[in-house]
């Protein structure tokens, strides 16, 4: 939070959309005691952090992109789950991360009332396809273990989902538009893109945070609980009739999982994993503020950042572990870098002889 710790505005950079501000929105400093924010060594350190996080993201996503393009895996009703996932992924690292970053850098908003409003719109969308979408791939390994025989519907029942996911996010993502707008500072050369003035009361403001909070956080994590607690009882139950000798019909893989959709399952509760350790931390941040504004004089403003650039990390996490999983991603990888390298190799040497001349 680029702001003066120790008097803090609203009208400071937002870590998140939906995070805490610095101070309820809807609060107007005095000027005689407001000072303007500045960019402090902590926020440095969170544009350094993002900045990279950024650079290995936007590669390793824009990786995993051309491959799942390329058709070689993951299976094909899985290829559109796993293709909006990067997408969303994507949608994380080229605008929320470099949003975060020149804001935080710049400390006040040079952007005009139009493009805050779109910004902070795209942002949140963002946000909620990234969890939404990690919502639709848990209920797709949930019926396919639980439902193999229905598995020939999964590419439509997919899309669907898919369908539905986006248009969630886009609806939930909307009212960013209404709220944040570009606030001038009376009798200061300072603007700010802000929700300033929005809510006439400090507890609308707090039933809208936490709206977003359980939407994009609590639903979506108590769904893929369910499922995947689901699925770990569906299989404790096969191993356990294993164990006691029954026999049973071993239709279309029916009883016994496979060991690629095994394999899939254990990368899809990876995949969530990683999204739940990254952003956790920082969403009960967000609910401590919330009921206790004053925690932010108590708490050293490195903690928030530091809170926020792990959540960012997860971007990072999910063609990493696709990697792990899959080999033929590896293989691309490693085949891009080979092309790369003979592609070099075969270059004319006439701009090193030219320079070696020029030397």
């Amino acid at each position: 939070r680029a702001g003066n710790h120790k008097n803090m505005s609203s009208l400071a950079p937002p870590t998140s959309t939906v995070a805490p501000p610095t101070l309820p929105s809807t609060w107007t400093p005095p000027l005689s005691t407001w000072e303007t924010p500045s960019f402090t060594s902590a926020a440095q350190f969170r544009v350094g952090a993002t900045l990279v996080l950024f650079v290995f993201a936007a590669c390793s996503n824009l990786a995993l992109l051309a491959s799942v393009g390329r058709g070689r895996r993951p299976p094909s009703h899985l290829r559109p789950l796993m293709l909006s996932l990067v997408s969303a992924d994507l949608m994380m690292t080229f605008v929320v991360m470099p949003l975060d970053a020149v804001w935080n850098v710049t400390v006040q908003w040079h952007g005009g009332d139009a493009l805050c409003k779109v910004l902070c719109f795209l942002k949140l969308f963002a946000m909620y396809a990234s969890a939404f979408i990690l919502v639709v791939i848990s209920l797709d390994r949930h019926h396919v273990i639980l439902h193999p025989l229905n598995s020939i519907k999964a590419h439509k029942r997919n899309r669907q989902m898919l369908l539905v996911a986006w248009t969630l996010s886009i609806l939930l993502a909307m009212p960013q538009l209404f709220i944040f707008r570009a606030v001038r500072m009376e009798g200061a050369d300072f603007t700010q893109c802000a929700t300033h003035g929005s809510f006439s009361r400090r507890w609308q403001e707090t039933v809208y945070n936490m709206f977003h909070f359980i939407t994009l956080y609590v639903v979506p994590l108590l769904v893929m609980s369910c499922c995947y607690s689901r699925i770990l009882l569906h299989i404790h139950l096969q191993h356990l009739r294993e164990k006691a000798g029954e026999s049973y019909l071993r239709r279309s893989g029916t009883d016994i999982i496979p060991k690629a959709r095994m394999k899939t399952l254990k990368m899809t509760v990876v995949i969530v994993l990683s999204f739940v350790v990254c952003w956790t931390p920082y969403y009960l941040l967000g609910i401590w503020y919330w009921f206790q504004p004053d925690m932010l004089r108590v708490t050293p403003e490195y903690v928030h950042h530091v809170l926020f650039v792990f959540g960012n990390l997860n971007t990072c996490c999910d063609p990493v572990i696709y990697g792990f999983y899959t080999p033929s991603f590896r293989a691309d990888l490693a085949a891009c870098f080979h092309q790369k390298r003979r592609n070099a190799a075969r270059a004319p040497p006439n701009r090193a002889r030219s320079r070696d001349v020029v030397n």
